[in-house]
């Protein structure tokens, strides 16, 4: 019995603060892509770039989709991803988030910056394209009540290929976002901010945002009450003592 209670202890010590979406560490997930499985859904054949390659550049990228996402509580973001139809391996990721985005203004830009990206595949596909899982991690910006709106765009300046934000209708959504407030902005295609709308019905894209790995509401009701980064080190560490401490009474 001991050591069953060593190896679960341990294995709790390991795990990581944060992962994939929905879960939860998961604060909003614009849904499941799944083109095609309804009438409405096999009208987003048209779907809009996200990306930044050998094709479609720019600064600090060639196109990017903006999703945005409504929050009543103070929150942190730890990391930010986007869900891609893509024929690139990105070597980074470009992410913001923004706030009073609206058409043709690019509101105020809160944070961004350029980091290591993840290039899983979700097992979905469409229009001929796989879909990959593209997510910055490590990020600590506060954000109080307010709606915001963030982009991921996976950049490869030698890939020869294109990348395309999926789409979706909110199967297994998470969150709440303002419906018709995504934007698509490119100096490549020129678009200064354009309501995704106006190149077909995109009513949410499949996108998210994750906070530090919490139980129950993600939601705090202050400032004061968002956790600092040092604050989930101190946990893995007492995790990590008590597995030792209990490996040497077993010893």
């Amino acid at each position: 019995m001991k050591r069953i209670a060593f190896v679960l202890l341990l294995t709790l010590a390991a795990t990581p603060l944060w992962g994939g979406c929905p879960g939860n560490n998961c604060y909003f997930y614009g849904g499941d892509f799944s083109a095609g499985a309804t009438v409405i859904e096999a009208n987003f054949a048209d779907a809009l770039a996200n990306e930044n390659d050998a094709i479609i550049s720019g600064s600090p990228y060639g196109a990017a989709i903006y999703q945005n996402f409504a929050s009543s509580y103070y929150i942190s973001v730890a990391g930010l991803f986007t869900n891609n139809l893509s024929q690139i391996t990105p070597t980074s990721g470009y992410w913001e988030i923004r706030s009073g985005v609206s058409e043709g203004n690019g509101g105020m830009l809160i944070a961004s910056g350029t980091g290591n990206v993840t290039n899983t595949p979700t097992g979905r596909s469409g229009f001929g394209y796989t879909e990959y899982h593209n997510e910055v991690d490590g990020l600590y910006v506060l954000l109080s009540p307010g709606t915001y709106w963030f982009a991921v765009v996976p950049n490869c300046t030698t890939c020869a290929g294109r990348s395309w934000n999926t789409n979706t209708t909110g199967l297994n959504s998470v969150g709440t976002t303002i419906p018709n407030e995504q934007y698509f902005n490119s100096s490549f295609f020129g678009a200064n901010f354009t309501n995704a709308n106006n190149y077909g019905t995109f009513p949410t894209f499949s996108s998210g945002v994750l906070v530090p790995y919490c139980s129950g509401s993600c939601g705090l009701d202050s400032a004061s009450d968002v956790p600092e980064p040092s604050s989930f080190i101190l946990l893995g560490s007492g995790l990590m003592g008590a597995a030792v401490a209990a490996l040497r009474r077993m010893s």
